[in-house]
């Protein structure tokens, strides 16, 4: 549900101003098939500690082998394996109490992260898989206690809206949310993220990419019925911050202001706002959108130039999310170069830190050849105004 940070060490592509810039088997021997002397997969008996007996199928292994183009690859199937050390490291037990309150019958089965934000534990409410989602009890003692819990209450007030307006794209079910201790039980949907890491080196094939574009797409051009969403962004407060960081010259801020000011009557788009590959799952069904602590009105192409900034690695999705932003014409256009700025500016202040391995350092200077990528492309657009 969410990513970590890695590095990507293939070349990035331009971005323009007016144009996009299995095993084998051996030879003579016949793929088993199913039915043909294959048992079908047993069920593994499991006691759990309130001694019921649960009956847990084990998932099949991974065929290889590459998909058609606009296919997408066959989800991940739940390894739902009891894990009893994990179960009981104070903080998950703490969170635990938490979820009993709220979903008595929530049987947990896999602490599936437990970081110092967040904390995701696996597991079911009778024969219904759901994953609980709660603020880990270090980040409430932390320096941004404050922001952490604001943005889980933005979460479970963005799910409870979606329940009464249903969105166009696909989303994990609310199945119950605490709102003071910051608990949130969702349905749990078969699938795998798009990519397990914050800047992949493998991006995922062209139907996916496709699939998950049409899917930010449609997310973008909805207009909910609903006054949850906000404005997480301050353009202006942000152009400041990564001038006073050095990030952004002073020639940089004046051309981002300069655009801002002709998109003053442009109209917000409702956006994800962290619309990361760690947190697409690709489903059966399409594109499945998690974590919308985010999620607001930002300018048009915000999470656009969020996937551009992470796609380093294809070229050809960037060509086609450059395309995609240019589609609504100049103002889009502009609103996208100016969300790409910024995007790209906070990944250097995520990732440019002291002690950075070879890795990382690879990907801090493809970073930076993008920053400077886009700060032409904004120099050009002003230049045509």
């Amino acid at each position: 549900m969410y990513s970590t940070a890695s590095s990507g060490t293939r070349p990035s592509a331009p971005i323009g101003v007016d144009g996009a810039p299995a095993r084998q088997s051996r030879p003579g021997m016949r793929p088993p098939t199913a039915g043909a002397g294959r048992p079908a997969p047993r069920a593994a008996e499991l006691r759990d500690p309130r001694g019921r007996t649960t009956l847990v199928t084990r998932p099949m292994p991974e065929q290889g082998g590459r998909l058609r183009p606009g296919t997408v690859r066959a989800p991940e199937a739940f390894v739902d394996r009891v894990d009893p050390a994990a179960l009981q490291t104070p903080a998950v037990r703490a969170v635990l109490a938490n979820v009993a309150r709220i979903c008595p019958a929530f049987l947990p089965r896999q602490v599936l992260r437990e970081g110092s934000r967040h904390i995701l534990i696996a597991g079911t409410i009778g024969r219904a898989p759901v994953v609980a989602k709660c603020l880990a009890p270090a980040a409430l003692r932390s320096e941004r206690a404050e922001q952490l819990v604001e943005r889980f209450h933005h979460e479970v007030a963005v799910y409870r809206a979606f329940v009464r307006h249903r969105p166009p794209v696909r989303l994990p079910r609310l199945v119950a949310a605490d709102h003071d201790r910051c608990v949130l039980v969702l349905e749990r949907v078969p699938g795998r993220p798009a990519a397990r890491e914050r800047h992949p080196v493998n991006a995922p094939t062209p139907g996916e990419v496709r699939a998950l574009l049409g899917a930010v797409r449609t997310l973008n051009l909805w207009r909910p019925p609903t006054d949850v969403f906000g404005k997480p962004m301050d353009y202006q407060t942000e152009i400041a911050r990564f001038h006073s960081l050095g990030l952004l010259t002073d020639r940089d801020a004046g051309d981002l202001r300069g655009l801002l000011h002709g998109l003053a009557s442009t109209p917000w788009q409702l956006n994800h706002g962290d619309a990361l590959l760690g947190n697409i799952l690709l489903a059966p069904s399409g594109p499945v959108l998690l974590d919308w602590e985010q999620a607001g009105w930002y300018l048009p192409g915000y999470d656009l130039a969020v996937l551009w900034s992470v796609l380093s690695g294809d070229t050809a999705a960037r060509r086609q999310i450059s395309q995609l932003a240019q589609s609504g014409g100049t103002l889009a256009r502009d609103a996208f170069l100016v969300n790409l700025v910024l995007v790209l500016m906070r990944e250097l202040r995520l990732h440019d830190v002291p002690g950075a391995g070879e890795e990382q350092r690879i990907m801090i200077r493809r970073l930076y050849d993008d920053a400077a990528l886009a700060r032409r492309a904004v120099r050009a657009a002003v230049g045509t105004r």
